[in-house]
């Protein structure tokens, strides 16, 4: 016997269709909610530039954020940060001359190349 299930996302915010779940957190809490990609993107715009100033963590059982260590695998080259930076600049993306750069932003870069 087959068997098909389909999962069908609802946007949160106004009931129509929805693209993906986005997964965020603020003041000690995370959130998910379901969204269509334009307000999904809409979203990581309006957090972007609060994301490129900002300093990863991690959460450890108690709850309490821990600023999380960079691995040299997952360190950006001087070279690839500047690849990005001028990609980002040129397709519109907020980005900071110095610094980390946002992962929405190394995703986004990622998934264009």
């Amino acid at each position: 016997m087959a068997k098909q299930i389909q999962e069908i996302l609802i946007d949160d915010v106004d009931g129509g269709e929805a693209h993906e779940t986005v997964v965020f957190a603020l003041d000690g809490s995370s959130y998910e909610i379901d969204l269509h990609e334009e307000k999904a993107d809409a979203l990581r715009k309006a957090l972007a530039p609060f994301i490129v100033k900002a300093r990863p963590v991690r959460v450890d059982r108690g709850g309490r954020g821990r600023r999380a260590a960079v691995s040299g695998s997952r360190a950006l080259s001087r070279e690839k940060s500047s690849e990005i930076r001028q990609w980002a600049k040129s397709n519109g993306l907020p980005v900071s001359e110095r610094g980390r750069i946002a992962a929405s932003v190394v995703e986004k870069y990622e998934a264009a190349h």
